[in-house]
C-alpha cells in the first residue's frame, strides 16, 4: 500500500484517482477543484480530502495535477520533505522544472495521463522513474518510457491527434445518423471499429489490408489524401512543435 497525495484535482487527476482507487492505496486529494474531490471521496472509501499542506504531510508519493502556470504559486507555499517522490502531470513543465518546485522532495517522473486511465487500457507516455509508474499504473495500462525532454515534447505534439480523430468519428457518426434511425448505435459501432482494428494491428498493415482496389476504404482514403489531409496534419504537428 502507498500513501498517495494529489495536488490539483481536475478532470485528468480525477481520472487517475479513479483508476487506482481500488488498488489498496490510501489516497488524499486536495481541496482544489472541490467538486471533483468531493465526488471522489464520496465514491471511494480509500479517498479523503485535505488542504494542500495536509496532503503533502500525509503522503509518500505525490501527484501534481496543476496547470504549469499556477504551479509556482501553489507549490511555493508548501513544505515538502526528503524522501517524498513526486510524479508530475504538468504538460507545460519539464521534469527538472517540477523537481525544482518540490525540493527537498524529488520529482522522479513526469507522465501524461488520458481520461481513459479511469478505466484502464490506455497508453502512458512518461519520463523518469519507470519502475514507480509501472508499479502504480502498469497492471491496467501500457507504459511507454521516453528517454529525454525532446522525446516527451515530440510525443506531446503527436498525442494531439486524439482530438481530431475523435472529431472525425463524431462527424462520421453525424453523417451516419442521418442515414439510419439509431445514431448512438452508429457511433458505438464506429468507435469499436477503430479501437479494435488499431489495437493489435500496425497502421501500415491495416491500411494495406483495407486497400482493396475500388473498395470503400480505399476510395475514401484516396479522396481525403487528394484534399491534402496528410500535408495539413503534418503542418499542424510542426506548428505544435
Amino acid at each position: 500500500m502507498m500513501r498517495i497525495g494529489v495536488i490539483g484535482c481536475g478532470t485528468i487527476a480525477s481520472a487517475v484517482v479513479r483508476g487506482i482507487a481500488d488498488d489498496g492505496h490510501r489516497i488524499i486529494v486536495s481541496e482544489r477543484s472541490r467538486l471533483n474531490a468531493t465526488v471522489l471521496a464520496e465514491t471511494y472509501a480509500s479517498v479523503s480530502i485535505a488542504d494542500n499542506q495536509a496532503v503533502v504531510d500525509a503522503s509518500d508519493v505525490l501527484f501534481l495535477g496543476l496547470m504549469a502556470e499556477v504551479a509556482h504559486d501553489v507549490l511555493g507555499a508548501l513544505k515538502f520533505r526528503e524522501g517524498q517522490r513526486v510524479i508530475s502531470f504538468m504538460a507545460g513543465a519539464a521534469l527538472e522544472e517540477a523537481d525544482a518546485l518540490v525540493r527537498p522532495a524529488r520529482a522522479v517522473a513526469i507522465m501524461m495521463p488520458f481520461p481513459g486511465i479511469a478505466l484502464g487500457g490506455t497508453p502512458i507516455m512518461m519520463l523518469g522513474d519507470v519502475e514507480l509508474v509501472q508499479e502504480i499504473f502498469g497492471s491496467r495500462n501500457t507504459v511507454f518510457p521516453l528517454k529525454n525532454n525532446d522525446e516527451m515534447a515530440a510525443y506531446l505534439c503527436a498525442q494531439a491527434v486524439l482530438s481530431p480523430v475523435a472529431l472525425m468519428i463524431a462527424d462520421t457518426a453525424d453523417w451516419l445518423g442521418k442515414q439510419v434511425p439509431d445514431k448512438s448505435q452508429g457511433e458505438a459501432f464506429l468507435r469499436t471499429l477503430v479501437t479494435s482494428n488499431l489495437s493489435h494491428t500496425e497502421c501500415d498493415a491495416l491500411i494495406e489490408a483495407l486497400n482493396a482496389p475500388g473498395g470503400y476504404n480505399q476510395k475514401l482514403r484516396l479522396h481525403m489524401e487528394a484534399q491534402g489531409i496528410s500535408e495539413k496534419l503534418r503542418a499542424g504537428l510542426d506548428m505544435l512543435r
